[in-house]
């Protein structure tokens, strides 16, 4: 098992506490971390139209 450099572990760190919807991909050869990759969602409060509303 390879040891995480402390500079990578805090930017996993980071990422993760300032992402609140997505995902963080590490990828990892000969057991070093070579790339993260972060895809972040933002999502928006749908504003539906129903027959009650309508009223």
């Amino acid at each position: 098992m390879a040891v995480v450099d402390q500079a990578k572990a805090n930017f996993i760190l980071s990422t993760l506490k300032n992402i609140e919807y997505g995902s963080v991909i590490i990828t990892v050869h000969d057991g070093h971390i070579t790339q993260i990759d972060k895809t972040e969602k933002t999502r928006f409060e749908s504003k539906r139209v129903t027959a009650k509303n309508q009223k």
